[in-house]
């Protein structure tokens, strides 16, 4: 989500007050990831107190995932925390609370997709600025995948919705960070995502931060196992703001023109955000955008909807927890999903990709 709803979430809260193989090689397929975003880690105002102003995932929200089928989440998390100085050491004590949820879910069978949560910045200094060069990004994401090379069940996501980056300046950032991982010998799949939110609906547009269809062809990983993480909303502007859907047809083609995008370039894709309030005509679309991703497993190793967490407020309008009656209607839809044909699938991406 972009920075104003990120924000909102903040306001909301404080009112509330299958396996990946590290060493599989490049060329084999992924297992599918399907699942949502447990929000909780990045809430609150940095760097804030764990379990007072932000909190990591308990067991129980994350076994219940596992028990209605899904294969993954996605845990987005503070750099600022998990880093409090830039070249510096990590955090013990935030490295530990993030510790505890990978290994909660590597006992429930789910891998962890490891989301730094920041949009292009570190306490308001914008990456790629002389202040916070690109090598910062590689040193907290070496720092990261040192401590992590050994865990099999996590995914590295580096970095949530750059916003103000030029795409040619920003594939060259992500490529400085993944080659510190790959040189800190970590093997994990990777997600890289594209400048202005990696919107769907932009992705090969000319905008004035440039063109991402275009310019995010310059990833580079040695091991080739990554894939393009979008995110995708059905409200007017994209953006995740509203309850309505009226742009629900528009998401809907953004995400087959993205597929043909992979397609002829050999690449995959990861749905990373999307969603829907409860109203009918929405929760249905929404659960249509899933059944085009798990129809398409070539181009698309999976999805991670938003937004759960026992901390977002009960009248969050994309909230996924279940109410007193039960589950909610979008995560019905998920459900159902995950009891399709298609989602039974559990191998995504192509063998012998570039």
């Amino acid at each position: 989500m972009n920075v104003s709803t990120r924000r909102r979430r903040a306001g909301l809260l404080l009112a509330a007050a299958g396996l990946l193989g590290a060493a599989m090689p490049a060329t084999g397929a992924e297992t599918c990831l399907r699942g949502v975003n447990l929000s909780g880690a990045e809430f609150g105002t940095v760097p804030g107190r764990p379990n007072t102003d932000y909190t990591y995932p308990a067991e129980a929200a994350i076994r219940r995932l596992a028990g209605l089928g899904m294969t993954s989440f996605r845990l987005p998390f503070r750099w600022e925390r998990i880093q409090p100085k830039p070249g510096g050491e990590l955090d013990a004590a935030e490295l530990a609370r993030l510790d505890q949820s990978i290994d909660t879910a590597k006992g429930a069978g789910l891998v962890a997709i490891l989301d730094l949560h920041n949009f292009g910045y570190y306490a308001g200094k914008r990456l790629g600025s002389p202040t916070l060069p690109a090598s910062a990004l590689g040193d907290v994401w070496r720092r990261l995948a040192t401590h992590y090379r050994d865990r099999t069940n996590v995914v590295f996501s580096i970095m949530n919705e750059p916003y103000d980056i030029h795409s040619a300046e920003w594939a060259k950032t992500q490529n400085v960070a993944i080659a510190e991982i790959r040189k800190a010998g970590a093997r994990q799949m990777l997600l890289v995502t594209g400048t202005a939110y990696g919107g769907a609906h932009s992705w090969t547009a000319d905008l004035p931060v440039g063109n991402n269809g275009r310019d995010l062809l310059a990833i580079e990983d040695p091991l080739k196992r990554f894939a393009y993480d979008f995110h995708q909303y059905l409200d007017a502007d994209y953006s995740g703001r509203q309850s309505e859907c009226s742009a629900a047809q528009g998401a809907l083609k953004a995400i087959d023109e993205v597929s043909i995008w992979l397609k002829a370039h050999s690449r995959q894709g990861f749905l990373g955000e999307f969603a829907a309030s409860d109203r009918p005509e929405c929760v249905k679309v929404f659960k249509e955008m899933t059944a085009r991703l798990d129809a398409r497993p070539e181009q698309w190793v999976g999805w991670t909807a938003w937004g759960a967490g026992p901390w977002w407020p009960p009248d969050y309008v994309f909230n996924l927890e279940p109410t007193g009656a039960g589950e909610r209607p979008q995560m019905k839809a998920l459900i159902e999903q995950l009891n399709t044909r298609s989602a039974k699938n559990t191998t995504c991406g192509r063998t012998g990709r570039p």
